[in-house]
């Protein structure tokens, strides 16, 4: 009969009522005053839950003083006793932790697992989405191009149509506005305001009724007035800023971390999120009622601005570096890393042709004449124009080589005059109607990132990636 806690024969012995093992009273008494439990079972135990067990037993003396050798034995064993009953509790401890220990790393290994199969899920996932293939029209090439097209609302295609037959009735005898400007007053421009603008990393820029949006890849955005030559209000939209657009109350912002930021008389009254990577350009729809944004994530997104919710989400299978609307807004055009311009039914999402540029797309632009629109590749010197009304090579009209990179490019309303800036400089090319000649009217040593027309085209914006904006004007006899 030996002791559960020290394993030596007990010379008290009793026996505990909960699990029937045997113990050295003394030191179960202790651990009970201790813990209140069985060391056996675990279960609550009290002194009065012991029973003594009768054995016969020599009857110790009493212990004389530290002096004597039996004094010293039984101090020793006092000791021995706490000894015993300390490694007892350690023990315990012991395998309590290593169970706790044991089920946190299960735990902790299941975590892994399930992360990686979502991880792996996700991807798969995305891969897919983007090889996603339905019948998307015909591509100019034979090629149909794979999209997860998605229509429009039927109030919002209805609104596409009415646009497109009120604008496109209109423009082959449309009159060149009264007080727009002319070769000769083209031919006069220069330099007349120079301003550096509060803007690091300038990146965009958007006109509108003789103001000027500079944004740039530190989220700060200037509202500079040409007329009066000063920033009059400054925007945080707190994202680098790839492309904006600026139309009444409202300034659109797209951001490399995929956010489309809508920003009205100075505060941001709506934020989309729809794109997984960045957003790296806009077009506002002829309507003013939809807004267009691209993305690397292979999609792209219109929003109704009305009600200030996305509309449609349209995937392809590349990524998508510039667009633009239609100026009779049916079409939506969607250039690509790739160096292929899409162009798709606004309504449906469906594509309805294709062209080549040969290097990835850097701008778009549509000339008001309806079935020409102009484009540029990243690095290239040249702005090639194509014909909607034709195919292949074909539809290349015209490739105007500036002599140096051109990093963007504007029409302007009269379908004369087409502005590019580059490092270099600024140039506008002019197109004759009568002669069907090009001719290069400007050329100016105006270093611009982005170039804009003012109103009636009698200015010509532009600003360089320092955040200086430059006015070229006619200067006043």
């Amino acid at each position: 009969m030996l002791c559960a806690l020290s394993g030596e024969a007990p010379q008290e012995p009793v026996v505990s009522k909960s699990s029937g093992a045997v113990f050295e009273k003394r030191l179960i008494e202790k651990y009970i005053e201790e813990n209140g439990k069985d060391p056996v079972s675990g279960e609550d135990l009290t002194i009065d839950d012991l029973l003594p067990i009768k054995s016969a037993r020599v009857v110790r003396p009493r212990p004389p003083t530290l002096t004597s050798i039996p004094a010293l034995l039984s101090t020793f064993q006092n000791e021995w006793d706490a000894l015993a009953l300390e490694t007892f509790n350690l023990r315990e401890q012991l395998a309590r932790t290593r169970e706790e220990l044991a089920t946190a790393l299960y735990q902790h290994d299941a975590a892994v697992r399930v992360v990686a199969r979502l991880t792996k899920e996700r991807d798969e996932a995305r891969d897919a989405l983007s090889k996603v293939t339905v019948s998307a029209g015909s591509a100019s090439n034979g090629d149909a191009m794979a999209v997860d097209a998605e229509a429009l609302p039927k109030e919002l295609a209805a609104k596409v149509d009415e646009t497109q037959a009120k604008l496109s009735k209109s423009r082959k005898k449309r009159p060149i506005p009264e007080g727009w400007a002319t070769t000769d007053g083209v031919a006069s421009f220069a330099v007349v305001t120079t301003n550096s603008l509060p803007v690091q990393k300038a990146a965009t820029l958007s006109v509108e009724e003789g103001y000027a949006a500079v944004g740039g890849l530190q989220g700060d955005v200037a509202i500079y007035s040409i007329e009066s030559d000063e920033v009059e209000r400054s925007l945080k939209v707190d994202e680098p800023v790839v492309d904006s657009i600026w139309d009444g109350p409202r300034v659109f912002f797209s951001t490399s971390k995929g956010s489309v930021k809508v920003f009205e008389n100075g505060v941001e009254v709506a934020s989309f999120s729809d794109h997984a990577g960045p957003a790296t350009a806009l077009s506002i729809h002829p309507s003013k009622e939809l807004l267009a944004s691209v993305g690397l994530d292979k999609s792209f997104v219109i929003y109704d601005l009305t009600n200030l919710r996305r509309a449609t989400r349209v995937y392809t299978n590349s990524d998508l570096s510039a667009c633009a609307f239609h100026p009779d807004g049916h079409l939506f055009a969607a250039g690509t890393t790739h160096g292929d311009i899409k162009l798709f039914m606004v309504k449906t999402g469906e594509e309805a042709a294709s062209f080549t540029l040969g290097s990835p797309v850097q701008d778009i632009v549509f000339s008001e004449n309806g079935f020409w629109f102009a484009a540029i590749g990243k690095g290239d010197s040249t702005v090639t124009i194509f014909d909607l009304r034709k195919e292949g090579d074909a539809a290349r009209v015209k490739v105007l080589d500036t002599g140096s990179a051109v990093e963007s490019i504007a029409w302007d309303y009269s379908q004369q005059f087409l502005a590019t800036g580059g490092p270099a400089g600024v140039t506008v090319q002019q197109y004759n109607k009568s002669s069907k000649s090009w001719s290069e009217p400007l050329r100016a040593a105006v270093s611009a990132l982005e170039v804009e027309w003012a109103a009636n085209a009698n200015k010509l914006v532009a600003v360089n990636g320092d955040g200086v904006i430059s006015i070229l004007a006619a200067r006043e006899s």
